[in-house]
């Protein structure tokens, strides 16, 4: 599996020439609606002419469902399957295509090719805000959308995680560092790796104390090769 960050909490996974797109946030449109918002991240225009199988929306809020960055997947395209947060479906939907919009809420499962898509809980301002678990086949990743450490969370999580990549800004109903720090721990996931930084921020990713953590650059990717 291939894993770049697309800075905020955006990711494009990529595997066996499949692509899964997790909110992706390539615009401005979060600094137009709030002059404090602006992406200090610089734009690469390359991501937006990806052609996902997938692309999964955690939540509804503008830097994950961001509707300016989704007009270049959508309208126009055809079997998509997007998995999203009730709120982000209701908001997503309206892009029409060809597509298949699923409303993903936790618990909820979802079988792709090699890939197994698990809805868990996020406790976030927006209410059905929701992580998933991504399945390849070979490891299981956690993309917690964003959340706050909450303990109703851990139950649902599997046991062997691989990596889990998650907020530590502490704003906006995020965890912060340290709590983001204990999270990680907590699911016992092998790697950790920070995101939800350095796009609207001045945060330092290094206050982020947890064991085996990764820290990647907006645009850098991981690349996990699959086990013999």
């Amino acid at each position: 599996m291939n894993v770049t960050w697309l800075g905020q909490a955006g990711f494009l996974l990529e595997k066996n020439g499949k692509k899964i797109l997790i909110d992706p946030y390539l615009s401005d449109s979060y600094g137009k609606a709030n002059s404090n918002s602006w992406r200090r991240t610089a734009l690469d225009v390359s991501f937006l002419s990806v052609k996902p199988d997938v692309i999964i929306l955690t939540h509804e809020h503008a830097d994950h469902t961001d509707i300016e960055t989704l007009e270049h997947y959508l309208p126009g395209a055809g079997n998509v399957l997007v998995l999203a947060g009730v709120n982000a479906w209701n908001k997503v939907r309206a892009l029409g295509g060809n597509n298949n919009y699923v409303r993903f809420c936790p618990g909820s499962r979802w079988t792709w090719e090699e890939f197994t898509f698990t809805a868990v809980r996020a406790a976030h301002s927006d209410p059905q805000a929701i992580g998933v678990v991504v399945d390849d086949s070979c490891r299981k990743y956690y993309f917690t959308g964003d959340t706050l450490y909450h303990e109703d969370i851990f139950p649902a999580l599997p046991a062997d995680l691989w990596a889990v990549f998650l907020p530590i800004n502490g704003r906006g109903n995020n965890m912060n560092a340290a709590d983001a720090a204990a999270f990680a721990r907590r699911t016992g996931a092998k790697y950790s790796v920070p995101v939800h930084y350095g796009m609207f921020d001045e945060i330092d990713p290094a206050v982020f104390s947890a064991e085996n953590r990764i820290f990647l650059k907006p645009y850098q990717s991981i690349r996990w090769e699959e086990e013999k």
